[in-house]
């Protein structure tokens, strides 16, 4: 096949224009520009379109995991079960709370949880589970919650499942409380932010009350209030992790076009898996038969027995070409802090291991061409020809 002329295809660009710009002047123009009424907005918005009762936003995925730990007190002597095969911030929120990740293996076909690794480690000190749904695929929740006890939590590291459904379920409803990102790899982008969702109304409040430091009534309700010059009382422990207003414009405006965001990524998705499915060497994500995958990412599988060439080198030759690729994410058993601090070996989470060396992320975004995927696809067949 003749190669389009060479371009540049990037892994990720957000897809913001003119609507998310002209978002801005009202939240500017009032002067109010820290959490407030934009904010209040946007939680409300993204807790229909999740439909849970309670979403809060935050300042990243990681300040909202950290939360919703502490909103469900895990501390010190307590365990919660993370994959291996995530993004580092899934376990490092639960270090923040002194608190130990207690990682498992993952399936190599959804690169989500294994449910028979989560089993395995679970101990009297297990507190909770983080079920992430990794790159919009919602993890086995049924199964989850049948293999753990009741009073375990399932906390869902959503940071790339906005809009994804389980079962007629979307993604943030299916735990005890749900964690999303809205950094610029994600479908909907602030640029950097998180929210927390949740059907407590206790964690909620609790949660709430810990992102603006630990203080009793709000900043936006105190300055609404009768006495706005009198300070609140700070009865515990908080953090600072509130979204501003200007990131909140931002996300009603990109909010507004999930669906349509995730419905082009799922047609990218398609011709990814039609233009290349005789290549025996590269298995490729497929849609959920009984759910929605949102699609934040398009992460494939190169067999190291039968790929013309080691996945490195076959990125390396890509990036040549002008296409950028990714491995899915990282083995975090494998990353030094980790093997430093716990003394984990490669092998101890075999298929977290191999979805590292193995997984590749194809350019999968909101501002891809039909040319732009067809020249990715052709350059795979390149490589693969030249090899």
């Amino acid at each position: 096949m003749q190669l389009s002329t060479k371009r540049t295809v990037p892994i990720a660009l957000p897809a913001t224009g003119e609507e998310e710009w002209l978002a801005l002047r009202e939240p500017l123009a009032s002067g109010w520009l820290t959490q407030g009424p934009k904010v209040a907005a946007f939680e409300q918005a993204f807790a229909a379109r999740h439909r849970v009762p309670h979403a809060l936003a935050t300042t990243s995925c990681t300040t909202a995991l950290h939360l919703a730990l502490a909103a469900l007190d895990i501390g010190p002597g307590d365990e919660v079960i993370v994959p291996s095969f995530t993004w580092v911030a899934s376990a490092n929120a639960v270090l923040y709370c002194g608190a130990t990740p207690v990682l498992c293996d993952v399936d190599r076909t959804t690169f989500n949880l294994d449910v028979g690794s989560v089993v395995a480690r679970l101990t009297p000190r297990t507190r909770a589970v983080m079920a992430v749904h990794l790159f919009g695929l919602c993890a086995d929740m049924d199964a989850l919650r049948r293999a753990v006890p009741a009073e375990v939590a399932i906390v869902e590291d959503a940071a790339c499942a906005a809009g994804a459904e389980y079962r007629g379920t979307p993604a943030g409803g299916l735990g005890e409380v749900g964690c999303f990102s809205f950094h610029p790899r994600k479908s909907v982008t602030t640029g950097e932010g998180g929210m927390l969702t949740t059907r407590s109304a206790r964690l909620a409040e609790k949660a709430n009350r810990l992102r603006n430091h630990g203080a009793a009534v709000p900043e936006e309700a105190r300055h609404a209030g009768a006495q706005p010059y009198l300070l609140p009382a700070f009865d515990e422990l908080g953090f600072n992790y509130r979204m501003t207003d200007v990131q909140a414009a931002i996300g009603l405006v990109q909010l507004g076009k999930l669906d349509r965001f995730i419905a082009e990524r799922e047609r990218g998705a398609r011709f990814y898996r039609e233009a290349l499915a005789d290549l025996a060497w590269l298995r490729h994500p497929e849609p959920p038969a009984d759910g929605r995958h949102a699609w934040q990412a398009y992460v494939t599988y190169v067999d190291p027995l039968r790929a013309p060439l080691p996945r490195n080198e076959l990125m390396a030759r890509l990036h040549e070409r002008g296409v950028a690729t990714r491995p899915g994410t990282h083995a975090v058993h494998m990353l030094d802090y980790y093997r430093r601090r716990f003394g984990y070996a490669p092998d101890d989470f075999p298929a977290a291991r191999d979805c590292t060396h193995h997984s590749m992320a194809l350019p999968l975004h909101n501002r891809m061409t039909e040319d732009d995927y067809r020249y990715v696809a052709d350059c795979i067949r390149d490589v693969a020809r030249a090899a």
